[in-house]
């Protein structure tokens, strides 16, 4: 039910319904969730009914399958030296540098920095380097762009290019001569770029004079880890970034930086110019984060989740995708099963996909407990039901088959609003439109 999206023709794709798709975030607005401000009210709200659920019940009533741990490992003696705000980033400086470059393969003459989230880091990169020039941003077959590609280009003021890794990438480098190209080895709905068309990208770029930047906030250690790859900067990239708190590292939320001392330098300029630096509480998070990191934990994510998709598969049919670290279902497909379930064409339906997904993970969440990206994502999060389960989510929420019922039931709930328009906006919202 995907569109299959050519350069050139963002702005007029549409979804499998025919609504119209944003090209920023890569799905289709409605009349719910009309932009970012919207998702932030729907973030808002899923936080508020996760506490609610937390004061009535306790913290183990929820699981978490974001994909995101999202500890603070700093120990108590931390608290008044590595975290405090003007001495913390000096103290640590050298033993960060030195987990993070053996964590992304970097060597002599790389640099490290922090930054409070990876989609900074991705904004702060292009709005340094890209030198007035379009941006090339090469995704997996099937993958897309993280929205901070499209809105670091929009801060930049150049546009964005956007080429499968199976496509012309190497003509549209020639064509465009970018400053700087962007490679996304593995995505957030997590289509993988094999290593060795990532090599050749970068083996390209390094001929050719252009910057090459890996987004590996995923790859670099489930590419790694799971599939045997190089780590990022032995690909021969200028500079990689990675997140403190997905595929198996514990958090905080961050973004590790790290390559080319040069680039690393103008990126962590303009990152502070912007506001979107790390502090110390969080580089001394990040320190704690990569010595405690331990390749089992992400192997252990990826058979959890790849157990739950079996069931899930079971339940829904062949629209359900497996991935590395669990099930996904485009939000195209929940859309068109929950219609089916309440007897509506979709010729007389007027919500989209997003908000079809984002009603299913309020009630996952009010009432069982099951916190996805559909209620938790910030703005310009993909919207597919993905269920990437951290540590010890799948026990919280009552097991495998409590989580199959769970979903099965919640489909039946949403079925039974959906052609309320009040209702949905007051399961996404907690308030009208």
């Amino acid at each position: 039910m995907k569109h299959t999206i050519n350069e050139g023709d963002h702005a007029a794709a549409r979804d499998s319904f025919g609504f119209m798709i944003d090209p920023v975030v890569s799905f289709a607005r409605g009349n719910i969730i009309r932009s970012s401000v919207d998702e932030g009210r729907r973030l808002r709200h899923g936080q508020t009914v996760a506490a609610k659920r937390i004061r009535e019940q306790g913290v183990d009533s929820i699981g978490i399958f974001t994909g995101n741990q999202r500890d603070y490992l700093v120990t108590p003696e931390d608290l008044s030296t590595t975290c405090e705000e003007w001495v913390g980033p000096g103290l640590v400086a050298e033993r960060l540098s030195e987990l993070a470059l053996a964590h992304l393969g970097g060597g002599e003459g790389d640099a490290v920095t922090i930054f409070n989230r990876t989609s900074a880091a991705i904004v702060s990169v292009i709005a340094a380097l890209a030198a007035d020039k379009p941006v090339i941003s090469v995704v997996p077959p099937g993958g897309r762009s993280h929205a901070s590609v499209n809105r670091g280009a929009k801060l930049a003021g150049v546009r964005v290019i956007e080429m499968q890794g199976d496509a012309q990438w190497q003509a549209a480098i020639e064509l465009h001569r970018p400053a700087l190209v962007v490679v996304t080895t593995v995505t957030s709905s997590l289509e993988r770029m094999g290593d060795a068309i990532t090599q050749s990208i970068v083996s390209h770029c390094r001929r050719s004079g252009n910057i090459v930047f890996l987004d590996e906030a995923y790859g670099a250690r489930l590419r790694t880890i799971l599939h045997g790859g190089k780590r990022s900067l032995e690909f021969g990239a200028d500079l990689a970034v990675t997140n403190c708190d997905k595929a198996g590292l514990p958090g905080p939320r961050a973004g590790i930086l790290a390559g080319k001392k040069m680039y690393v330098a103008a990126a962590s300029a303009k990152g502070a110019e912007y506001g979107m630096e790390a502090r110390a509480p969080i580089i001394a998070g990040v320190v704690r984060s990569l010595e405690h990191y331990d390749p089992t934990h992400l192997r252990q994510e990826s058979e959890a989740g790849k157990a739950l998709a079996a069931g899930l598969h079971a339940l829904l049919g062949d629209c359900v995708q497996t991935s590395d670290l669990g099930p996904m279902v485009h939000e195209d497909y929940v859309l068109d099963i929950i219609l089916r379930r309440a007897g509506i064409a979709a010729s007389d339906n007027h919500i989209v996909p997003a908000e079809a997904t984002a009603a299913l993970g309020m009630i996952l969440l009010r009432d069982y407990g099951i916190l996805t990206v559909n209620t938790h994502g910030q703005p310009g999060a993909r919207v597919s039901l993905r269920l990437k389960p951290a540590a010890s989510a799948i026990a919280r929420v009552g097991g495998s088959v409590a989580i199959m019922r769970a979903i099965d039931e919640s489909l039946d709930k949403v079925a039974a609003i959906i052609g309320d328009t009040d209702a949905m906006a007051d399961i996404i919202l907690g308030e009208p439109v």
